[in-house]
């Protein structure tokens, strides 16, 4: 299975505070490797992470080429208008570099705690599908009237839109549950999850589920980029998924783009030889196998 989308390659790095330039250091690594994307998590509530925003804005300033986005964007403590307003912004001024991926929210206690309201997670959900709106209507200043929104999370209250992004800004949703799952098919660019939190085997059946709503909502399921955070050991020897040499992630990783339509693949490492190793050894020999096996089937 394809969804029509070109191979690409990301990092996902840690913002730890402690040695502020190193997650920047290694963010302009992974555009010299030849990366496509760096993403840093979001978790405001952690005291030992610098502010992604912040960070997100400095790498920008720092890199010519490689895309950026939080993976995932932490909506509980963003407010949807602002957040809309701010990734218009780094857009802007990055020169179309900025991709929005967002989540309905974790870590509740830690949220709450900061001030965020709390949510069961039907109703967080749907504060997503709300909020994925109004950055929508946002970043769309060609409409001339006030923005009005009257939610049962967000409310708008004739704003005034735009700026307009310098390019298309894809919305990548982090879903594993149903629900979720649906509103990637219904109002997502993109699919973005975990390995770990979905399995292999498991991808196939949320497909499914995306698709059906994406049908469901008169949208054609290409339109939506399969995506997936990934981590694993590159050692001499083969072992268990992801636990092994270069080779070994070749094969474990080619299913998923030939059976499940995954076309982005993002390595959580902070280690610049395994970041190395990907881009180099990986990456390519992936993109070969891929492109011999899609064109065989």
């Amino acid at each position: 299975m394809t969804y029509g989308h070109p191979l690409k390659f990301g990092t996902f790095l840690t913002p730890v505070n402690s040695a502020p330039q190193q997650v920047v250091a290694l963010a302009k690594h992974s555009e010299d490797l030849g990366y496509d994307l760096v993403t840093f998590q979001d978790h405001p509530y952690q005291s030992a992470f610098l502010d992604t925003w912040t960070l997100m804005t400095w790498v920008a300033a720092n890199t010519q080429r490689i895309h950026i986005a939080p993976n995932v964007i932490n909506l509980p403590l963003r407010l949807p208008s602002v957040l809309a307003r701010s990734a218009a912004s780094l857009d802007l001024l990055s020169g179309g570099r900025f991709d929005m991926a967002i989540g309905s929210g974790v870590f509740w206690d830690a949220i709450a705690a900061m001030g965020g309201r709390r949510l069961e997670p039907g109703a967080s959900v749907d504060a997503l599908s709300e909020a994925i709106d109004i950055l929508r209507q946002v970043w769309n200043p060609a409409d001339r009237s006030h923005l009005r929104i009257d939610g049962k999370y967000y409310q708008v209250n004739g704003m005034k839109r735009g700026p307009q992004p310098a390019h298309t800004i894809p919305i990548w949703i982090g879903a594993i549950k149903p629900r979720m799952l649906r509103l990637v098919g219904r109002k997502g660019d993109g699919w973005l999850p975990s390995l770990g939190y979905v399995k292999p085997n498991e991808f196939g059946a949320a497909n499914q589920i995306i698709d059906e709503a994406a049908r469901q909502a008169g949208r054609d399921p290409r339109e939506i980029t399969r995506m997936v955070n990934i981590g694993g050991q590159f050692s001499p020897v083969r072992g268990g998924f992801l636990n092994g040499p270069s080779a070994q992630w070749v094969d474990d990783l080619l299913p998923l783009v030939v059976n499940d339509g995954v076309s982005t693949f993002i390595l959580m490492a902070d280690d610049p030889r395994a970041m190395e190793t990907f881009a180099t050894e990986v990456a390519p020999a992936l993109r070969t196998a891929a492109s011999q096996a899609l064109t065989s089937a």
